[in-house]
């Protein structure tokens, strides 16, 4: 009997010697380096081990059949491999480098971004309305950056050669048809929107992705507030108006409302004009706008609305007219944007919105009054899919609807009608491919159909990103970027076709011990730009699309918010070169809205002791391209004088919630000048008379008390101003 019990034991212990299966192999990395402390496992049980300073591993397991290995390591993508454990044997594994998404590479060629969750940001929010000289709008305050040029008495954005109409902007991903306020010739306009409703803005000077259309140059999204922090309202009182904002959250749904008046007529009345003109009804503005919000555990909803209301009524200088020339506005602008978020399941995320812009303006010029209307409509939907960290892949498809009618009477009761109108459809994709954490690529297409135009463009857009080291990288940018007309060209004529250029940039970018240093070196070919045949655009004009042109420069930017105490201060500037032969232009040559060389210097100090802030800004561009028609030289061949521009503000703390500012535009009062307008017959000396235009002041003085209540009692408006 015991001899039974010893054999079945040695039987058992047998059996269960022949069960168990040896699992080893190694672990290396893509340069075959091996790597030890991986974790090596049967996917469902405790069967595993560690791989050590060699990278070798070992274990045994009694599992049979096809089982799961999984072999994980903190700094690399976990690897899986499926099959019968018996062929687990002398295995190598090679770990790919995983994607980290904080310190890795990204995608800057051709942008600037602002905002705080941006790993890339050059700029804060702070930075867009604390800059001298900006008076709080988000534009002034971009025309600091490299790529921008400054054109006195236009307040637009210029872009590396482009014209203002070349810019579009977007709020929340959606088309925004009219940006900027309305004004007469001279006087510069403004930014419509208040930066106090926006978390960030990315400024794309080129090479921008497949995503957005219908700009040559660059384009400008703003984005707007997700989550507020806490309830407060905000109290402005400034030497040309006032404001009201107030943010109220009921759980996860919130509503920030923001108002503002604005009315020149006392400054006007202290500041005298450099210009020969007559106020009948300095510019007066009444604006407001609002965000809803609601948070849900997977999903975002928000709606924005932005109304505003202006008025002036001016008597100005025209060469071509003995007496001054009465010039009267009423603009109505009313913006709607609703946008909805979802994330779905297996690292889905829909995202889908809808804009609509109305703008009305009532103009009279002399005896004839002007009246349009343009009714701008964007929808668009957008499907993104993480495949994994390294590759991502979005898709999407839009619709803009645009509608235009002008309409002109005059005094002999005749009238002239104009109208545009285009239904554009668009489809794009872009994916993100990451093939390790030091190199990256971008790559998308853009196909658009306009039912004005009836024309198809398949636009290709693709951008590569090295890092080099630690904290610097390179950036290369191609694509293709189509636009339709103008309206004021193609109200005229319905047979012009899409404008196109390409870009190509190549971008260095380095961020560390709070510094950042970007230099873009870019060049941009233009084809198909309108051309015509009369001094301005008519009925009778003969329109073609056989324009041309160039853009190359090199943009730097240097900025330091940490190495000198409480300074934060940052240098751009930017050379450009650029040609074209378009609109009436009797041969090639650069535009007057492009300066050869522009110079910004931002500096912000904070003085404990005095709890205040002082900024300056510095700004030069050189002289801008003119027309005299009395030389014989080339076309646009001679140059304005340089502007100048230095501007202070000083932004002191009373108490934790109330703040006093002040600002001063020009502080030095430079004298520049905004270019020429030269008489349209010569006079009996067979010259052609001219007269210089300048802005309206040499200087700007603001000064505004703001005062925030809100429950944590120490929050105030310091960020905005």
């Amino acid at each position: 009997m015991l001899k039974y019990h010893v054999l079945s034991l040695a039987f058992l212990y047998t059996s269960l010697l022949v069960a168990q299966t040896t699992i080893l192999g190694k672990v290396v990395d893509e340069k075959n380096i091996p790597i030890s402390g991986a974790n090596i496992y049967l996917e469902g049980t405790y069967d595993g081990a560690s791989s050590d300073v060699n990278g070798d591993f070992s274990f045994e397991t009694t599992l049979k059949g096809s089982q799961t290995l999984v072999i994980s390591n903190i700094a690399y993508d976990t690897h899986y491999e499926v099959g019968d454990v018996s062929y687990f044997k002398n295995l190598s594994i090679q770990l790919r480098e995983t994607i980290n998404q904080l310190n890795g590479v990204t995608l800057t060629a051709g942008s600037f971004e602002a905002g705080d969750n941006s790993k890339v940001s050059v700029l804060k929010p702070l930075d867009i309305v604390t800059t001298a000289g900006a008076a709080g709008d988000f534009v002034a305050a971009l025309q600091t950056l490299p790529g921008t040029s400054t054109v006195g008495g236009d307040g637009r954005l210029f872009v590396r050669g482009g014209a203002a109409g070349e810019t579009q902007v977007f709020i929340d991903g959606l088309r925004v048809f009219q940006p900027f306020n309305a004004t007469v010739n001279n006087i510069p306009t403004r930014g419509r929107f208040s930066p106090f409703l926006f978390k960030g803005i990315t400024f794309s000077t080129g090479g921008y992705s497949a995503e957005y259309g219908q700009a040559l140059s660059s384009i400008l999204l703003l984005n707007t507030t997700d989550v507020p922090e806490q309830e407060k309202t905000d109290i402005s009182v400034m030497s040309v108006g006032g404001g009201l904002g107030h943010t109220e959250i009921w759980g996860t749904k919130s509503l920030s409302i923001n108002t503002s008046y604005i009315n020149l007529a006392p400054y006007q009345a202290l500041v005298p004009s450099n210009q020969d003109v007559r106020w009948r009804k300095p510019y007066e503005s009444l604006a407001g706008e609002a965000v809803f919000r609601s948070k849900g555990v997977h999903n975002l909803f928000k709606f924005y609305t932005g109304f505003n209301h202006s008025t002036l009524d001016i008597d100005q200088k025209d060469i071509n007219y003995g007496d001054l020339v009465r010039f009267r506005l009423k603009n109505n602008n009313l913006y709607l944007n609703s946008t909805y978020k979802h994330y779905l399941e297996n690292d889905w995320t829909l995202a889908t919105g809808a804009s609509v812009s109305i703008d009305k303006n009532k103009i009279g010029f002399l005896t004839d009054a002007i009246d349009t209307e343009e009714i701008g409509a964007h929808v668009k939907l957008k499907l993104k899919k993480n495949f994994s960290s390294r590759f991502q892949l979005t898709f999407g498809t839009a619709y803009f609807k645009l509608d235009y009618e002008n309409r002109v009477s005059t005094e002999n009761e005749l009238t002239y009608n104009s109208d545009y109108r285009d239904d554009l459809a668009v489809a794009f994709t872009e994916a993100d491919i990451f093939f390790s954490n030091r190199f990256a690529m971008k790559v998308g297409l853009r196909g658009e159909y306009s039912k004005a135009v009836e024309d198809f463009s398949l636009a290709p857009r693709v951008s590569l990103a090295y890092k080099s080291g630690d904290k610097g990288q390179f950036s290369l940018a191609y694509g293709d970027f189509y636009q339709n007309p103008a309206i004021e060209y193609a109200k005229f004529d319905d047979g012009l076709n899409t404008e196109k250029t390409s870009h190509y940039i190549l971008n260095y970018q380095y961020m560390g011990n709070g510094r950042t240093f970007r230099a873009e070196a870019y060049y941009k070919e233009y084809d198909h730009l309108v051309k015509f045949d009369t001094d301005t655009p008519g009925f009778d004009t003969l329109f073609n699309n056989l324009g041309s042109g160039y853009a190359a420069g090199l943009d730097v930017f240097w900025r330091d918010n940490k190495n000198i105490k409480n300074l934060d201060y940052w240098i751009s500037y930017s050379y450009l070169d650029t040609q074209r032969d378009y609109l009436n232009f009797k041969e090639q040559a650069t535009p007057n809205f492009a300066p050869k060389h522009n110079l910004s210097i931002v500096t912000k100090y904070w003085i404990n002791d005095l709890r205040s802030q002082v900024g300056l800004s510095y700004t030069h561009a050189s002289g801008r391209p003119y027309d005299n028609p009395n030389t014989t030289e080339s076309f646009l061949a001679e140059k304005t004088k340089a502007y100048n521009n230095l501007s202070l503000n000083w932004a002191y703390l009373v108490s934790p919630q109330k703040i006093l500012y002040c600002s001063v535009s020009n502080a030095l009062g430079f004298n520049n000048v905004n270019g020429y307008q030269y008489a349209d017959a010569p006079n009996s000396n067979g010259q052609f008379d001219r007269r210089t235009i300048r802005p309206t002041a040499d200087t700007f003085f603001f000064v505004g008390f703001f005062w925030t209540i809100s429950t944590d009692k120490t929050s105030n408006q310091l960020d905005n101003l």
